[in-house]
């Protein structure tokens, strides 16, 4: 396999998670008896520019299907950083309305919409269509589709965007060298874009190996991806660190060259990455070994509380929730069900566990021994939303970065 931006033959295989299916195929009752496909889920780095890669075995188009489940407006913490992000932007850069503000992987319109509100002339792209019409519903303008060179080059050839917006889209791409090609013909001379993803340097430290799904085609540092943006003309003038999902960057970027200086954060992170290691092959090919620990200590953790006849539930239907499990193997006799606010996942089963799920009231009418919360970049959220879990004596469990009952 060769690198997907720089093209170099890849040999180092960064982590192993065996077979999997696909973290977002949900499964509905009539398709519990038929064959579920599984595929390898292989994670590589590339020795030249490290970034850290999958091995592909499903396009693009099959995982983003209509039907998909995510709904981005559905954690009420992820709409408000994006309600804030709305009013630093307008404050930071002088946006007025009337301006055109371009977000990529728009999904139900989450963001946009604090945009929309404030006068300015949205558009959101995304190619979920369920996700897309839900955007349409709140008034958004959404084109269904991805976002690619030739689409760029037919939308955007009389008008460019002054902001163009990528929350958590850079990892799904898998053509990374078309995607930024569009994005030159897309954005305006003097326009801005921002992209957040998570800190590949947070997955490493913090063990968030569940990060890793077959719709994550990339896993990026700060120095990869500002190699990538340069090779393709832009410019990554400035970066802040999120708590976003675990540990996120967010980029500032524009043409080069531009009128913005570069801040002293970009060099701040680029030297802790390097005081990392991230630039050292050695570092990646020895971080197996922190999964296997997470593995065993879950393993270890869910089998003594069956043995002493205690249940255990989980919350968050997560694509990363789904990773853990297959990986370490987990099926219904170990977790009896999952609950997820999101109607589209309820009354399904998750891929590969075959695990129900079930509407949050279930957590009430039950009341489990222990809640895994298997997407842990919400725990503070979805512990106070559960805090009656704590008046029958219950537990919550997070797994990653090591396994913590509180």
């Amino acid at each position: 396999m060769n690198c997907r931006f720089c093209k170099t033959k890849i040999e180092t295989l960064f982590l192993d998670l065996g077979h999997s299916p696909v973290s977002n195929d949900f499964i509905t009752q009539n398709d519990l008896q038929k064959p579920e496909v599984y595929y390898p889920l292989q994670v590589y780095v590339c020795e030249r520019c490290k970034l850290v890669q999958t091995k592909d075995f499903k396009a693009s188009d099959e995982l983003f299907r209509a039907d998909y489940p995510y709904f981005s407006s559905v954690s009420k913490s992820w709409v408000e950083h994006c309600r804030a992000y709305a009013e630093m932007m307008v404050n930071r850069f002088g946006l007025r309305p009337g301006d055109y503000i371009v977000e990529i992987a728009s999904n139900d319109g989450y963001l946009l919409q604090f945009f929309h509100e404030k006068g300015f002339d949205v558009c959101g792209i995304e190619p979920t269509r369920g996700t897309a019409e839900a955007a349409i519903a709140k008034g958004i303008p959404t084109v269904v589709d991805f976002f690619t060179k030739a689409f760029a080059r037919q939308t955007f050839d009389q008008k460019k965007a002054n902001l163009i917006i990528g929350n958590n889209v850079l990892a799904h791409v898998p053509d990374i060298n078309d995607f930024l090609d569009g994005l030159k013909l897309a954005l305006a001379p003097t326009g801005i874009m921002t992209f957040e993803f998570p800190h590949f340097l947070q997955l490493y430290r913090q063990n968030q190996f569940d990060t890793i799904y077959h719709e994550h085609y990339s896993y990026f540092s700060l120095l990869t991806i500002k190699a990538i943006f340069e090779y393709h003309a832009f410019h990554v003038f400035d970066t802040e660190e999120l708590p976003t999902h675990g540990g996120s960057l967010r980029i500032f970027v524009q043409h080069q060259p531009g009128s913005r200086p570069e801040s002293k954060q970009v060099k701040r992170i680029l030297a802790m990455e390097e005081a990392s290691g991230l630039s050292d092959i050695s570092t990646y090919q020895n971080f197996a070994r922190k999964a296997w620990r997470v593995k065993w200590q879950f393993l270890s953790f869910l089998l003594e509380a069956r043995t002493q006849g205690r249940q255990v539930a989980a919350y968050g239907a997560a694509a990363k929730g789904n990773t853990l499990l297959n990986y370490c193997g987990v099926k219904p006799d170990l977790i009896a069900f999952c609950c997820d606010a999101n109607p589209q996942k309820q009354h399904k089963f998750l891929p590969g566990s075959h695990i129900p799920v079930l509407p949050p009231e279930k957590v009430n009418e039950a009341k489990p021994d222990y809640v895994i919360i298997l997407p842990w970049n919400l725990k503070d959220e979805i512990t106070r939303e559960l805090e009656a879990v704590r008046t029958w004596g219950g537990k919550f469990v997070t797994p990653i970065p090591e396994l913590t009952i509180f």
